[in-house]
């Protein structure tokens, strides 16, 4: 079952790697200066990438704890 630790922990990576660009998106955009409207709008498409950055590191955690577990 070490195989399965390590694609956990890799995926788990892919999450914390997609909410690394969340951070920075939201920082570019703070300093961009746009109005509230497109702010907002702009502000919805990281949100989306947040949680699904969220899911995929939690499934890789799982994945790494299940590992454990059957080896």
């Amino acid at each position: 079952m070490e195989y399965l630790i390590w694609i956990g922990a890799l995926i788990s990576v892919a999450g914390i790697a997609g909410l690394g660009w969340c951070i920075m998106y939201v920082m570019k955009l703070r300093k961009s200066g746009l109005d509230d409207a497109t702010m907002r709008a702009r502000m919805q498409k990281a949100v989306i990438v947040n949680f699904a950055a969220l899911g995929v590191s939690t499934l890789g955690l799982m994945m790494v704890v299940l590992g454990v577990f059957l080896g």
